[in-house]
């Protein structure tokens, strides 16, 4: 009886397991098919774009699309642009909401907490609110179609400072008063004991830094000008739709290669993404 009752729940979580895979197969093909059809309009010529029949695969694909759009001067500046403002943007935000949240946290002072409300305050007004007086800023200042006018207007999230302290708040101080004893001071402590403990946290939100800064569109179509200087790839791919013409095939392929650094640092860095969101403190 109980051999018999071993099997059926066997079968049973087994059966299980097998309908959770099917489930995640058919959900991970739905969301597939929004890249399959970007890829399948960049490759298709503009009869099969417009046409109302189906086909599953362009008769004709149209891979010289690839070389032209990779020696066009301006597309590879675009992509320059947005790497650097992704990568220095996205750093030097972690590494300020970082100090910013261990100070608030471990910092014994008096405006502490009036600073803490203040950073509160900033995360519930809406960041659109802000857009006209960094514009006045950038543009006194000269900054505009450059890069240092696309990256400095944004380097303080106060939401990364909110999750830097709230992490911090649980960090034991153990570690923390065993560097003191070594003799190291509060900076030496935060990078070479605090930070490197941070590191997945940290990392899931140097992700979703990342793809925020490349996908960013409406301050850099402001801050680029007319010029090439601060010209970003989402600026370079609302060039391919204009009043009078809509080459749909070059904007697809654009953006399928302007996508493929996205998906490498997502797939290179994904594993921090569940690390950094399960990482809500450390256990001394």
């Amino acid at each position: 009886m109980t051999a018999q009752m071993h099997i059926v729940g066997s079968g049973r979580r087994s059966l299980g397991l097998t309908l959770r895979y099917v489930i995640a197969s058919v959900l991970a093909l739905v969301f597939l098919i929004p890249f399959y059809a970007m890829i399948k309009t960049a490759l298709s010529t503009n009869e099969e774009i417009y046409t109302s029949d189906f086909t599953l695969w362009p008769k004709d694909p149209q891979w010289q699309r690839v070389p032209e759009l990779l020696s066009d001067p301006m597309f590879l500046t675009a992509l320059k642009n947005s790497a650097i403002m992704a990568v220095v943007s996205t750093s030097l935000t972690i590494l300020i909401a970082a100090l910013a949240g261990y100070a608030l946290a471990r910092i014994p002072h008096r405006a502490a907490k009036p600073l803490f409300v203040l950073v509160i305050v900033v995360l519930l007004v809406p960041a659109t609110t802000a857009f006209v007086p960094n514009f006045i800023i950038v543009a006194s200042l000269g900054w505009i179609g450059t890069l240092r006018g696309l990256i400095i207007p944004g380097l303080f999230s106060a939401f990364n400072v909110f999750l830097f302290r709230q992490f911090y708040l649980g960090f034991p101080r153990e570690v923390e008063e065993a560097a003191y004893i070594d003799g190291a001071g509060s900076f030496r402590t935060f990078f070479t004991v605090v930070f490197p403990n941070t590191l997945p946290f940290a990392s899931a939100l140097t992700v979703l830094g990342l793809i925020g800064s490349w996908n960013a569109f409406l301050w850099p179509l402001v801050v680029a000008g007319n010029g090439q200087g601060a010209m970003t790839v989402q600026i370079y791919l609302s060039s391919f739709l204009t009043a009078q013409t809509f080459d749909y095939g070059g904007l697809f392929m654009a953006a399928t290669i302007s996508l493929l650094p996205v998906l490498l640092v997502f797939f290179i860095l994904q594993r921090f993404l569940v690390a950094g969101i399960a990482a809500t403190g450390l256990k001394g």
